[in-house]
């Protein structure tokens, strides 16, 4: 089958690597599945830029929705031909820390294009098929859902967020403490961002700053709940949000980016008491300034997002249309252009691009 292989900084290709099969011997817990669509996240881009070196070349990508074709003897709320969402990591949703609400540290889990625990290959998502382990605690079943139906088509993008970026945001905001009432902060224009502005309008915050300086990109903002935008950084940045709310800043910024200069704008943009909610991935060199957050008794919580606890939460808003987290795709392009797919969203010619194997 074909599958995206990145083999080094900007090299990424489409290479024949072998079909995913049911481990022999196993548990028979896992599953395969064809993926329908998947995704580049903003955190692959961190080894396409070489900011992660890249060692040996290996397979990528870790959000996808596709349909079963083969589970194990011992699944049993998965069955073939059901439509499923994979969140960007495989857990048990059994262990203390999945109950404990803490799925990405599952005890027995792990991650995509990784070395699962029963010595198998647990697939990464750009290809067209994904050996999913333990896939009763890992995948979510979309209930009758048909991916070539017109319904299904149109929803497919939805639901794509939903293994990762909208989830993700989701997290943020939670993090963050957005309740109904909250004025909000977002640093970062990014998919992630976007779903956090989602996210808050949805918690009930009453008025949101988009930070953008990207006309496209403040669109979709405005689109799912932004109230204003601001486009400085920095200082002047921070200066304007503290004009914006009584000349102390918001309630809570979501930090949606994860370089340093991101978390300082979060947490010296937050009013004092406030609080930040962060889930950019820590590749720029973040750091918490102890003695501002003292001085200022801001308050930061958040981190990898256990998004496969927030799917059922999310999902009945995207299939009644209440939720449209999928407008973050502005380009769609098929398995085989994946290197213009990488391309685009490096050089921000496209804020998230959807693949189709």
């Amino acid at each position: 089958m074909r599958a995206t292989v990145i083999h080094g900084e900007r090299d990424i290709r489409v290479d024949e690597v072998p079909d995913p099969v049911l481990l022999p011997g196993g548990s028979g817990r896992d599953a395969v599945v064809r993926v329908v669509a998947a995704c580049v996240c903003g955190s692959d881009l961190w080894p396409y830029r070489g900011v992660e070196r890249v060692r040996a070349p290996r397979r990528i990508g870790h959000e996808f929705v596709g349909v079963v074709e083969q589970v194990g003897d011992a699944v049993e709320r998965v069955r073939v031909g059901d439509f499923v969402i994979a969140p960007f990591y495989v857990c048990c949703s059994e262990c203390t820390n999945c109950r404990n609400g803490v799925s990405t540290s599952c005890l027995n889990g792990g991650w995509w294009g990784s070395e699962d625990r029963e010595g198998g290959f647990a697939d990464a998502g750009q290809g067209e098929r994904v050996r999913v382990p333990l896939a009763d605690g890992t995948l979510v079943v979309v209930p009758d859902l048909d991916p070539d139906s017109e319904r299904g088509r149109a929803l497919i993008p939805h639901l794509l967020t939903l293994s990762d970026v909208m989830c993700t945001g989701h997290h943020a905001a939670v993090s963050g403490g957005v309740r109904a009432g909250s004025t909000v902060a977002v640093v970062g224009d990014g998919a992630v961002g976007l779903g956090a502005i989602a996210a808050a309008k949805r918690l009930g915050a009453t008025r949101i700053v988009a930070m953008s300086r990207h006309a496209d990109r403040q669109a979709l903002a405005r689109e799912l709940g932004a109230t204003d935008v601001v486009p400085e950084r920095g200082d002047d940045g921070i200066a304007r949000l503290k004009e914006m709310f009584d000349g102390v800043g918001p309630d809570v910024v979501l930090e949606c980016v994860g370089t340093k200069e991101s978390m300082d704008q979060a947490l010296r943009s937050a009013r004092p008491g406030g609080q930040v909610g962060f889930v950019g991935v820590p590749a720029g060199g973040p750091e918490l300034p102890v003695s501002t957050m003292f001085s200022t008794n801001v308050g930061v919580r958040g981190g990898v997002a256990p998004v496969r606890g927030y799917i059922p939460e999310l999902l009945p808003e995207v299939l009644d249309g209440t939720l449209r987290p999928g407008i973050v795709f502005d380009l769609e392009l098929p398995l085989e252009q994946v290197a213009e797919a990488y391309a685009a969203m490096d050089e921000r010619r496209a804020t998230k691009v959807l693949l189709r194997p």
